[in-house]
């Protein structure tokens, strides 16, 4: 496989990605917290689109992957920044976004912010709000008081050796990005997926962002045993359901 290209964004970042030519509505995916473009959904989703002949387009966020800069330096800001301008320099018409866990969060922000480039959604796992909701609301006294003293704690990772350093810039940047508290339209076709198993996105989650936002064609669907990774057989075959689902909806291929 050919390495990745790169753009800088307008903050100076340098955000790799890989970009496959074909028809519209493109597909852009957005990943999660400390992941990369390498993750089996992505890299079903380019196989997909390719064997499709559709555009699709995956990339690391700054700090992630094979983009500059460190992961503890970023925050859902700077996140968030750099997939609307991988969107705007690299896409043309309105996309389709898959957003999984945090990169469902972020491409809420995407829909919020630059609606006009945005033809439908689909989320797996969404995460909107978890700086908040669940980080600082889940931190105790000590934790709290670590992030004060210090700007930084540690908590464990089930995906990694090294633990996830959360510093006080991404609390503090998150809840300037909080999503769930104020009016959030989705005047496009959307599609969330949940798990039932998922230990780091409760169900209570998607039912929440499903009665928060508001649009003409959004649909919930709950898959029993699916844990937060969403990558069997069958949960990548629904993914690729529900961006057939969007795209028959907005008329596309």
């Amino acid at each position: 496989m050919t390495g990745p290209s790169y753009l800088t964004t307008p903050q100076g970042r340098r955000i790799a990605y890989h970009k496959t030519e074909g028809h519209g509505p493109g597909v852009v995916f957005l990943g999660g917290f400390k992941s990369d473009m390498e993750g089996t959904k992505a890299l079903h989703l380019e196989d997909w689109a390719r064997a499709a002949g559709r555009a699709f387009l995956r990339f690391d966020y700054s700090g992630h992957g094979q983009s500059s800069g460190a992961f503890e330096d970023g925050c859902i800001g700077d996140w968030a920044a750099d997939a609307m301008a991988v969107i705007a320099e690299l896409t043309e018409a309105p996309q389709i976004l898959v957003g999984s866990s945090m990169g469902g969060w972020i491409s809420l922000l995407v829909c919020r912010d630059m609606p006009e480039r945005v033809a439908g959604l689909v989320t797996i796992a969404a995460a909107p709000d978890f700086t908040e909701d669940s980080m600082w609301a889940g931190f105790d006294d000590a934790q709290r008081a670590a992030l004060s003293r210090d700007g930084r704690v540690e908590l464990p990772s089930e995906y990694s050796d090294e633990p996830y350093v959360i510093t006080q810039r991404l609390i503090e940047d998150g809840r300037d990005r909080l999503v769930l508290r104020d009016a959030l339209p989705l005047p496009f076709p959307v599609r969330f997926l949940q798990g039932t198993a998922d230990e780091d996105v409760e169900m209570s989650v998607a039912l929440r962002l499903l009665d928060h936002a508001q649009g003409p064609d959004m649909r919930l669907t709950l898959v029993d045993g699916a844990d937060h990774r969403f990558s069997d057989s069958d949960c990548l075959g629904l993914i690729v359901q529900s961006i057939g689902e969007v795209t028959a909806r907005v008329g596309g291929a």
